[in-house]
């Protein structure tokens, strides 16, 4: 038995893992989420904003991370329209205003077909420089966004008249991925204008380190990965969207099971493998 296990064709292991992925999918599994301070902070930082406050979200992050961030992103815009906010859309990365496009088709423009484009959302779209962006549009934004993504002038869009800098935002958003993301709007946004902006994120699993120092002063509330995405996704839902949410509104939670199967089958192999070690070595003494 022992050298059966020794001598395993790693495709089974392949075939356990596509079962492990693939099965959750058909059936349907569904993981009971239990919610974490960091998500409900995000979450009751958006929802103690007031109708028309103006919110920042920016999307840092390219359709790689999709997985992880898109539900996220999706629930934050689904709770910004319901809250009536002046949402202005922006990204670091230069993937991301069709992610933005994404949104507005997935969420405003199919559930909130009031909300009027250039004066309840408006999508800033993606300007070079990394971090310079931030360090630009913290004191000036006129000077580099001088027309959204779809090349309207900035002086067209009643939300933009008079917009001179991201210091007047009531909450900044930031969907990251790495960078630039959440770290610089810390650094070169929040910590020198701290006693004007806040911001909360939603950030990639490989990402959430680099952040965790920054709770809870600079950083109140933090999604982390797809398990951050699906505690969120749930406030909202339970608040917003009643006994049976939308597909579209269930997205983390429909990913959870998947990752949760083969977590534990990568954990049970771990196990496995450890096992097969100390026993053959006390054999070889023996």
């Amino acid at each position: 038995m022992l050298n059966w296990l020794n001598n395993l064709d790693r495709r089974w292991i392949f075939l356990m893992m596509f079962l492990a992925v693939a099965l959750p999918i058909l059936l349907q599994v569904r993981v009971p989420q239990t919610t974490t301070e960091l998500s409900r902070a995000v979450f009751d930082e958006i929802d103690k904003l007031k109708q028309g406050d103006k919110i920042l979200l920016s999307f840092d992050y390219e359709p790689g991370s999709e997985a992880e961030l898109g539900p996220m992103a999706t629930s934050m815009v689904h709770q910004c329209c319901e809250k009536k906010l002046k949402i202005y859309f922006m990204t670091l990365w230069p993937a991301g205003p069709p992610l933005i496009e994404e949104s507005f088709r997935k969420v405003i423009q199919a559930d909130y077909p009031d909300m009027v484009y250039g004066q309840d959302y408006v999508n800033l779209g993606y300007k070079s420089g990394y971090e310079g962006v931030i360090k630009v549009i913290i004191t000036d934004l006129p000077s580099l966004y001088t027309t959204d993504f779809r090349g309207t002038s900035i002086e067209q869009i009643p939300m933009c008249r008079g917009l001179k800098n991201i210091q007047s935002m009531n909450l900044l958003v930031s969907v990251s991925a790495g960078y630039p993301g959440t770290k610089e709007w810390i650094l070169y946004a929040v910590t020198p204008y701290s006693d004007k902006l806040k911001i909360v994120s939603g950030c990639t699993g490989v990402q959430a380190p680099q952040l965790f120092p920054y709770i809870p002063n600079q950083l109140p509330g933090l999604l982390v990965a797809i398990k951050g995405a699906g505690e969120y996704e749930k406030l909202v839902n339970d608040k917003y969207s009643g006994p049976s949410p939308p597909p579209k509104y269930l997205e983390a939670d429909r990913r959870m099971g998947p990752q949760l199967v083969a977590h534990l089958l990568m954990i049970g192999l771990i196990i496995a493998g450890n096992i097969l070690y100390f026993l053959q070595r006390r054999l070889r003494r023996t």
